[in-house]
Order: C-alpha cells, then sequence, then structure tokens
C-alpha cells in the first residue's frame, strides 16, 4: 500500500473540498436529497478514487478493477461527485441530480450509469451484494489482488441483513474485503445512541470474525494507512470504523441529525434562514482551501 506525502494529503483534502462543493451545488439544484453523509464521507471517497481503488473511468468494466459497493445507496451524491471528478461523466451533470430522466437518481442504479456497481436503496442489501461478490471473485481466482469495497452507515447497522451478511463473511473468511463504517452517530430520527445504541461496536465486529480498526474519518492519511493494514490481513474480512462529523465542512450544519435528509434551503433554519443555506455552505467550504494549507505547513 502506498504511504502518502504531504503534498498527496493536501492534494487529497483539497479534492476533497472541490466534492463537498459539488454536492452543495447539486442538492440545491435538485431540492431534496442527503447533506449530511455526502458532505462527512468526501474525504475517503476522494482516497478511494484517487489513490486507493484499481479503476479506469475510461473502461468502467474493466475486468481487473476492484469494486466499490455504497450500501448506503442515500449519501449518493458524495459517490456522483467523484465519479464526475474522477472523470466518469461531465461535472456538468452533477445539476441532474433527482430530475426525472437523470441518470443520477436518488439511489444508484446500476443499469443506466456506468461505474456503478449495484443499485442501492434498501439498506444493508449492499453489504450482502459486496460478500457474494468477494466469494465470487475468490471462487474464480483465489489468488486475486481485486478487492470489494463496502460503504455502509451506522444507522444501516439497525437491519439486521447487516449481520447475517457479516457473519457469512465471517465464516468465510473473506479476506479481499474491506467494509468502511460512516460513523457520524445520526440518523433520519435522531442520534443513533438514542434510537438504537450501537456499542460496544469494535467488540461486536470481532465477535464476527473481523479484522477492526477505528480511525478518524477525515485523516486522510490514517484511513490510507488503515485500508493498507486491511489488504494485509489474510484469513478475515476487514472492517474500518470511521467515526465522521455529520455535514463535516460546514460547521453550522455539523452533527445535527437533522440534516440527515435536507438540502440547503430546505434545512433547519435555526441556525442558518434556509434563503441563506445554498450561499453560506459554499461560501465556508470556498475558504476551506486556506485552512487546509495552513493544517499542513
Amino acid at each position: 500500500m502506498h504511504h502518502l506525502t504531504s503534498q498527496e494529503v493536501r492534494s487529497l483534502q483539497i479534492k476533497a473540498n472541490e466534492i463537498r462543493q459539488s454536492i452543495i451545488e447539486m442538492l440545491v439544484s435538485a431540492g431534496s436529497g442527503h447533506t449530511a453523509g455526502p458532505l462527512d464521507m468526501a474525504d475517503i471517497f476522494a482516497l478511494l478514487y484517487f489513490k486507493v481503488l484499481k479503476h479506469d473511468p475510461a473502461r468502467p468494466d474493466w475486468e481487473d478493477r476492484d469494486r466499490l459497493v455504497l450500501s448506503a445507496g442515500h449519501i449518493c451524491p458524495v459517490l456522483y461527485a467523484t465519479m464526475a471528478h474522477a472523470g466518469y461523466f461531465p461535472i456538468d451533470e452533477l445539476m441532474t441530480l433527482r430530475q426525472f430522466g437523470s441518470r443520477l437518481q436518488g439511489h444508484p442504479h446500476r443499469t443506466v450509469l456506468p461505474g456503478i456497481e449495484t443499485s442501492s436503496g434498501p439498506l444493508g442489501s449492499g453489504l450482502s451484494q459486496a460478500v457474494g461478490m468477494a466469494l465470487a471473485e475468490r471462487m474464480d481466482n483465489p489468488y486475486s489482488s481485486k478487492y470489494i469495497y463496502c460503504i455502509t452507515g451506522d444507522g444501516e447497522l439497525n437491519e439486521g441483513q447487516i449481520w447475517e451478511a457479516l457473519m457469512l463473511a465471517g465464516k468465510e473468511k473473506i479476506h479481499n474485503l474491506i467494509v468502511i463504517v460512516d460513523r457520524n452517530a445520526i440518523q433520519i430520527d435522531g442520534y443513533t445512541k438514542d434510537v438504537m445504541p450501537l456499542e460496544p461496536l469494535r467488540e461486536k465486529f470481532e465477535s464476527f470474525g473481523f479484522h477492526t480498526q477505528d480511525v478518524d474519518g477525515h485523516n486522510i492519511r490514517m484511513v490510507n494507512d488503515a485500508i493498507g493494514k486491511a489488504q494485509s490481513i489474510y484469513g478475515k474480512p476487514s472492517i474500518i470504523v470511521a467515526h465522521t462529523i455529520a455535514s463535516k465542512g460546514v460547521d453550522v450544519f455539523e452533527r445535527d441529525f437533522r440534516w440527515h435528509g435536507n438540502p440547503p434551503g430546505k434545512g433547519p433554519e435555526d441556525r442558518v434562514p434556509r434563503s441563506e443555506q445554498a450561499r453560506v455552505a459554499l461560501e465556508k467550504l470556498r475558504n476551506l482551501g486556506g485552512l487546509i494549507e495552513k493544517a499542513d505547513s
């Protein structure tokens, strides 16, 4: 696994910031969609698509590609924005999010957009699909170097199907499966600790036979190193619990579960009037460039 230089980290931080701006712009254009999860996963998606994944935007069906399964399909704005910035389709197309006839549906649709590995929406099902892909890859080629990455949310862990998939993956010791959990501590109805407490999460995953790591989901170097460690583990699948800040990058939205399913312009007004939410969000994100440079200097 490639270790990141300071220059590479800075470049990925800037790319993540660009992705966040695209997320806000496309949500505003759509007038609907999810804000919190897409913003908080931008750092991880930038790392995956610009450093980690074996993929080729010019050949989205390339046989030797890694596969990324977005089980938490509602955070697809970050997937679409990252794919556009990586060259899968024009960035201008992001403004068609959720419009009738658009390839960028409210949840990913595999057959309409090249580079999407699965159709997702029903929470929990994506991990089962990823386990199946990883098993099939091992059966076809026991010495394959391809990895199956699955992105889940912590609210999604309420789904029983998640734990059925974890049991099978642990039993089969699927070492080519790497699961990343967006642990932002919110879901649509409130905070996860109030809706359905999940802890002790690490111990639960380990009891299912997973190599488990906790990371700061906004520390790109730490996430990269954790993925490298997961790739070095043989004989068991891996889970990386990425502790993130919901709506990361827009401080007036951060850590507030009410932004889970609301776009700027339709969010809570106690901190920013709806008429100002899009402008404020973009202004804050556009000012992050100086903060990134200062943080790494």
